[in-house]
């Protein structure tokens, strides 16, 4: 089957008007998907606009209702794809484009939302303070060799929601629950911050280990001052016993009432092109859902890993479980 490029994308839209475009209601930061919306309106004349919303965006739908001007919604977390789907703030889209180049996996079984990137949650660990040989799996984590020395988010993120969804997933809720229990207690500090700052905790000595997204060490590297926080760590990827490194998704969908659904049909379906692909592997420090299209250098520095193979959707549904675990032993407190 023949691949979609950038030229055919364009070819699509010759007799695009000159106000054809697509509005994006986006949790994603917009210097994240900046590269990619200049692509597309280079490839397609096609121009985006792009709101940012770091929480309510299906109630923000939900309250516009039919009069939305947003077309298209880009989240990360597949709780947060699942939620705007059971909001009933998303459509089908039904696109051969995107079933051949996005796996089965990493797509909505009823066509809902597409899943674009994906990234791992890793351990970041001291290189002065940590044998990296002394992390292979996410249970050890409870052990009390680390009491006092890990650095984490809060435990209500949808990040580490999703983490604990995948530990009651391999090891039941009574297991997941005492594993939180247990990492609480090995905390260096109370949860703050997001994953670039636990990093710079490590780098000054508040902790010795912190679970983060691989996409964050490159966006590190890019800093002047974050630099120096990326280059203390070491990327380890634990594994579960049971399993392999937990995976989550940055995704996409049409809204319900898109005003502009053909044009942004075309924005999804360039999102899966190689184009997109690898745009996103080599600006975002993310891996391609297109198992045809490479991570970057960097990122392929890291390490290799063997994924999880749990089905997003199993961990979506475990995620009300996940929350009232991490309410329960009071992780944030």
């Amino acid at each position: 089957m023949i691949r979609t490029t950038a030229t055919a994308l364009a070819a699509l839209v010759v007799a695009t008007p000159a106000l054809a475009e697509v509005n994006i209601y986006s949790q994603r930061q917009p210097e994240l998907i900046a590269p990619i919306t200049d692509a597309f309106t280079e490839a397609t004349g096609i121009e985006t606009n792009v709101v940012y919303l770091d929480s309510g965006l299906t109630e923000r739908l939900q309250a516009e209702g039919d009069r939305s001007p947003a077309d298209i919604i880009m989240t990360v977390d597949i709780a947060r794809l699942s939620q705007t789907v059971e909001g009933g703030v998303t459509q089908p889209v039904e696109s051969e484009v995107l079933k051949e180049h996005i796996p089965e996996a990493f797509r909505d079984p009823d066509n809902q939302w597409f899943g674009v990137t994906t990234r791992a949650r890793i351990v970041y660990a001291s290189k002065e303070r940590v044998d990296p040989e002394e992390i292979t799996t996410y249970e050890d984590l409870a052990s009390d060799k680390w009491e006092g020395r890990i650095c984490t988010r809060s435990g209500t993120h949808p990040y580490n929601l999703a983490l604990l969804s995948a530990m009651i997933h391999h090891h039941g809720y009574d297991a997941a629950k005492q594993w939180a229990s247990d990492l609480k207690d090995n905390l260096a500090r109370k949860p703050q911050g997001n994953d670039r700052a636990q990093v710079r905790a490590i780098w000054a000595g508040e902790c010795d280990i912190s679970l983060g997204n691989t996409y964050y060490m490159g966006k590190m590297l890019e800093d002047e001052e974050q630099t120096q926080w990326a280059e203390s760590v070491n990327v380890l990827f634990p594994e579960f016993e049971e399993g392999g490194t937990h995976m989550n998704v940055s995704g996409v969908a049409m809204t319900a009432s898109a005003p502009h659904a053909e044009d942004a049909r075309a924005f999804m379906e360039f999102l899966a092109s190689p184009e997109a692909q690898q745009i996103y592997a080599e600006a975002n420090y993310e891996y391609p859902v297109d198992s045809e299209i490479e991570a970057s250098e960097l990122v392929r520095s890291w390490g290799e890993f063997t994924p999880d193979d749990v089905n997003l959707m199993e961990l979506a549904d475990l995620r009300s479980d996940a929350l009232q675990i991490m309410e329960e032993v009071n992780f944030d407190g």
